[in-house]
């Protein structure tokens, strides 16, 4: 039987950041299946064309935009692309892919790595979050930011201290952007994911399990399902309803407000 609550986007444009694959891809295909136009963005144009002919497929609405979000060009490519192809942006659902080292511990990172983790997990949300409400002021037009975050940033886990360091800052973002822009219609949350069976969370786990001599389904279960009470993994229809959610009208006072969907994997109850 599916429970799943359905909300009708009624043909909403929306920019997903890095969603060729996992995460972002669930979040495109789940928001363009409810009826918004979405914009997939990715480094690869293969990747990139192939994401955006699986989401049509399934009679979404999708185009595609190839940009590398670490570099300055990347990020106003992205956008300006975006903000023409829908004739302007409802949203934007900002998530991206993890720093090269991680899973690595702090007395195993460079000065690079710390440089790629600022660039991914604060320089682009923010620069882009710079470049839209500038857009949404200059139009007098509505906006919702969403930022795709983790729970770790509450419980820290060691091996992802680049990511989790870096994206604390989202709260503060997404929170001072409701503060000052609130009255001009303009809207942002943050979202505490747990975890998701993607690619790149199950290559993750597999290095963490290597280290151990786990096989990677053993380290799969030992570090995911064993730790969440609910014994299982989030769904993509669970965080792509969440997104639909925030992104309507009805969520408005609920504006700065930061979310946590992880099956009660975290333990810290603010």
């Amino acid at each position: 039987m599916d429970n799943t609550v359905r909300i009708h986007l009624g043909g909403m444009g929306v920019l997903v950041t890095a969603s060729t694959r996992g995460i972002g891809f669930f979040v495109a295909k789940g928001l363009a299946e409810m009826g918004a136009r979405v914009v997939v963005v990715g480094r690869r144009r293969d990747s990139v064309e192939r994401a955006v002919d699986k989401i049509k497929s399934r009679g979404g609405s999708a185009w595609g935009i190839v940009a590398d979000l670490s570099t300055r060009q990347g990020l106003e490519e992205a956008f300006e692309g975006a903000w023409s192809i829908l004739k302007g942006l409802d949203a934007l659902v900002f998530n991206i892919g993890n720093v090269d080292c991680e899973p690595c511990y702090l007395h195993e990172v460079s000065y690079d790595d710390w440089v790629e983790a600022a660039k991914l997990h604060l320089i682009a949300p923010g620069y882009l979050s710079t470049l839209y409400v500038k857009k949404l002021l200059e139009e007098g037009k509505r906006g919702v930011i969403v930022f795709l975050s983790s729970v770790s940033v509450r419980e820290p886990m060691p091996h992802f201290v680049l990511a989790d360091t870096a994206r604390a800052g989202l709260v503060q973002l997404a929170k001072s952007i409701a503060l000052r822009y609130a009255e001009k219609g303009i809207r942002a949350y943050t979202i505490l994911m747990g975890s998701f069976d993607t690619p790149g969370a199950r290559k993750n786990i597999a290095v963490l399990g290597s280290r151990l001599g786990l096989s990677p389904e053993e380290a799969w279960k030992m570090f995911v399902i064993e730790k969440t009470p609910l014994k299982r993994t989030g769904r993509p229809e669970e965080l792509s309803t969440l997104i639909a959610y925030l992104l309507s009208d009805v969520a408005e006072y609920m504006n700065g407000a930061t979310l946590t969907i992880d099956g009660v994997l975290s333990r810290c109850a603010v």
